[in-house]
């Protein structure tokens, strides 16, 4: 078989590569999605199971209420139609991580349908474009057991089975076939979660698997009016991969056809070692799943009542909540993306941005200076020794002048250094900024007194010398002394000695 190579810009231009993908999203819920089983990752294995999960005779499902406004929720978020009455049906298949024989789920009348997602993008000539992604579809269904391959001294023989993730509530989410590069794959995975995490409604942890994606990759002929058979990539475990291995499927796909052959519809893998997919089964016959409706369930209704009920927990969303506070702070469009990347971040910015003379200048001490020795010392935000009302002190006395960027550093070091918080830092040491003029300009004159070289240089032209007196000048007032007015100081007292005859 054909593998992928580096192929030519001029082939791979030839091509369209179209994607759509499907993604589970495992519920956020304390207890699982048809009994009263805890919904937890891990645990002893087959220890979170019950006669329901376990497709016991007799056991009759009951729907989780939660599970239902969480699915509402994350479906509203992503801009979907709801349907006021779904059905729930089986999918029957035989895996031996199913042990009912199969799985509740939803077929011809799903919860949702009809959502969009807008995404960065850049159109044929490379300009910067909002793309719109539509969804299909957004339905309800219960997760399967776990098959563990490796990890015991015999599993080179055997596979041993973990039914504790049986009965987890999910929704899938299956995208239109609107994607056209792995790069819009990747923004748009990314601003999914995003939303998916500002409803609350699952935590979206890829390793945990309580985010799963399988993408749908083909190629056609630029200018073909028909799709080209289509390969699903399966079990990528990051975003990062999932470009990886869409981007090496689509040259793998233009590769096969540029040699004359026919791409097979099959599912595959990625293996992230020697970065490529590598065929796990054949799907050239459709499977029947032989759906019908779930007999022991009735009819889903969601009425406008509870409809509006479950729209009333929706927060305000990340882009929405961009505009406002480029809006309301004066915050540039990459500032107010990294805050609002997680709704707790942008929380607790907002909290200090309120009480603080300058929300600027609040983003840029959080983002510049917290940011980066949160990153040195191995910490999360949550962590910071700074708390928001020492932030909020920071950001005011650097605003005021009353501390330098300079002090603010040593400040910032010291707090970090010895886990205070800032306030308590500032109250012990309190550095005061010299912004008297008359005090500047004395020392001024005592450094020009002590460098007539440099200044000779400055007077003949060379107007960076300035920067030596300022530096010299900050020495002499221990960092005290304020930049800005020290500098228009400088530059001053130089000017008035004239330039040399």
């Amino acid at each position: 078989m054909s593998t992928a190579t580096a192929l030519s810009p001029e082939i791979l231009a030839k091509y369209q590569p179209v994607i759509g993908l499907e993604v589970h999203v495992q519920l956020l819920t304390e207890s699982k999605a048809f009994c009263g089983c805890v919904n937890q990752y891990g645990g002893e294995p087959n220890t979170h199971t019950c006669p329901t999960c376990l497709g016991l005779p007799g056991a009759l499902p009951v729907l989780n209420r939660k599970a239902v406004e969480y699915a509402v929720l994350a479906a509203k978020a992503i801009n979907c139609e709801i349907r006021e009455t779904s059905i729930f049906a089986r999918k029957n298949y035989f895996y031996p991580d199913s042990p009912k024989g199969y799985q509740i789920s939803q077929f011809d009348k799903p919860l949702a349908e009809n959502g969009w997602i807008e995404i960065p993008a850049f159109d044929e000539s490379g300009a910067a474009i909002t793309k719109r992604i539509g969804v299909t579809r957004l339905h309800m269904e219960e997760d399967a057991g776990k098959s563990v391959h490796d990890g015991f001294a015999d599993s080179i023989s055997r596979t041993y089975i973990d039914l504790n993730r049986c009965g987890t509530p999910l929704v899938e989410i299956v995208s239109e076939p609107d994607l056209r590069t792995a790069d819009e794959v990747f923004e748009y995975l990314t601003r999914l979660k995003e939303i998916l995490l500002y409803t609350g409604v699952s935590d979206c942890n890829m390793e945990e698997g309580s985010l799963r994606c399988d993408a749908n990759v083909s190629v056609m002929l630029k200018g073909a009016k028909q799709f080209g058979t289509k390969a699903e990539v399966k079990n990528v475990n990051s975003f990062r991969f999932i470009r990886s291995a869409v981007e090496y499927e689509i040259e793998r796909q233009i590769g096969v056809l540029e040699e004359g052959g026919r791409v097979v519809q099959e599912s595959r893998l990625w293996n992230s070692g020697e970065g490529r997919t590598y065929a796990m089964r054949s799907k050239e016959q459709a499977h029947d799943y032989r759906y019908f409706p779930e007999p022991d369930l009735p009819p889903l209704v969601v009425g406008a009542e509870w409809q509006a009920e479950i729209f009333s927990m929706l927060p305000e969303l990340p882009e929405a909540r961009r505009a406002r506070m480029i809006a309301e702070y004066g915050l540039n469009e990459q500032d107010a993306a990294t805050i609002t990347a997680t709704r707790d971040f942008a929380d607790r910015f907002e909290v200090a941005a309120k009480k603080a003379k300058s929300p600027k200048r609040v983003a840029s001490i959080l983002l510049s200076e917290i940011t980066m020795r949160l990153r040195a010392a191995e910490l999360n935000d949550t962590q910071s020794p700074v708390s928001l009302d020492g932030l909020v002190q920071a950001a005011d006395l650097v605003e005021a002048g009353t501390i330098s960027s300079k002090q603010l550093k040593q400040l910032l070091d010291s707090s970090f250094a010895e886990s205070k918080d800032f306030t308590e830092i500032y109250e012990r040491d309190k550095p005061q900024q010299i912004s008297d003029s008359g005090a500047i300009e004395t020392m001024i004159d005592e450094v020009i007194a002590a460098n007539p070289k440099q200044v000779e240089q400055y007077r003949g032209g060379k107007k960076t010398v300035s920067a030596f007196f300022v530096g010299q000048v900050m020495r002499l007032s221990k960092g005290q002394a304020n930049p800005a007015l020290l500098n228009e100081l400088v530059v001053k007292k130089l000017d008035a000695l004239g330039p040399l005859g």
